[in-house]
C-alpha cells in the first residue's frame, strides 16, 4: 500500500551525521521538506553511487530547505567505517548527509520497501512535505540505482504547486517552464502551446 497522501512514519535512530557517529530524529524535518532514501546495504556496488550523488546534491537540496536522509539495514558504525573508506578503495568519504542505521528494519518495514526475501530495503525515495505527508514515493528493484537530478526536480515540482493553488506541473516540467491551470481549459491553453 502506498504511502502518498499519508503522514510518513516517524523514527529515531543511531546514524552518522556530519561523518561522526550521532543519531537522526525525522522530527529534524518537521516545517522543512524531506527526502527519506533507502539503498539495500553498506559496502555493495550500486549504493555508493547513489549515496554519493546525494550527498554532492545537498547544497541543492538545502537551498530548497529539504532535509536529506539515507537509510539502510546496516549499523550506524558500519556507516561509519564505509565513510571512513576512500572512495578510490570504494568507499564513501566524508558525505554532506547523514545516514541512518535501521538495524531493527522497522523503517524499512513501515516504509512499505524491506525485501524480506533479502532482509534489506529496496531502492526507496520518498519526497515529504513540511507538515509531514509523503507526496511522492518511488521504489527500484536493487539492480537500477536512482537519478538524483529526477529527486530534485521532484522537490521543486511539488513546492512549486504548493506555493501556486490550482496549478499543475505537465510531463518533464522543470523550474522555469510553464506549467498549467487545473481544468480543461488549461491542459488545452497548454497543449495549443507545446
Amino acid at each position: 500500500m502506498s504511502l502518498v497522501g499519508k503522514k510518513a512514519p516517524q523514527f529515531k535512530v543511531p546514524a552518522v551525521v556530519n561523518n561522526e557517529l550521532g543519531e537522526f530524529d525525522s522530527a529534524s524535518m518537521n516545517g522543512k521538506w524531506g527526502v527519506v532514501f533507502f539503498y539495500p546495504l553498506d559496502f555493495t556496488f550500486v549504493c555508493p553511487t547513489e549515496i554519493i550523488a546525494f550527498s554532492d546534491a545537498a547544497e541543492q537540496f538545502k537551498k530548497l530547505d529539504t532535509v536529506v536522509v539515507g537509510v539502510s539495514v546496516d549499523s550506524h558504525f558500519t556507516h561509519l567505517a564505509w565513510i571512513n573508506t576512500a572512495r578510490e578503495n570504494g568507499g564513501l568519504g566524508k558525505l554532506n548527509i547523514p545516514l541512518a542505521a535501521d538495524l531493527k528494519k522497522e523503517i524499512s518495514t513501515n516504509f512499505g520497501v524491506l525485501n524480506e526475501g533479502l532482509g534489506a530495503a529496496y531502492r526507496g525515495v520518498f519526497v515529504i512535505d513540511p507538515q509531514g505527508v509523503v507526496r511522492s514515493a518511488i521504489v527500484n528493484d536493487l539492480a537500477v540505482g536512482r537519478n538524483v537530478q529526477e529527486v530534485v526536480r521532484t522537490v521543486k515540482a511539488f513546492q512549486f504547486v504548493t506555493k501556486n493553488a490550482g496549478q499543475v506541473c505537465p510531463a518533464n516540467w522543470d523550474e522555469g517552464k510553464d506549467s498549467m491551470s487545473a481544468s480543461p481549459k488549461g491542459v488545452a491553453d497548454y497543449l495549443r502551446k507545446h
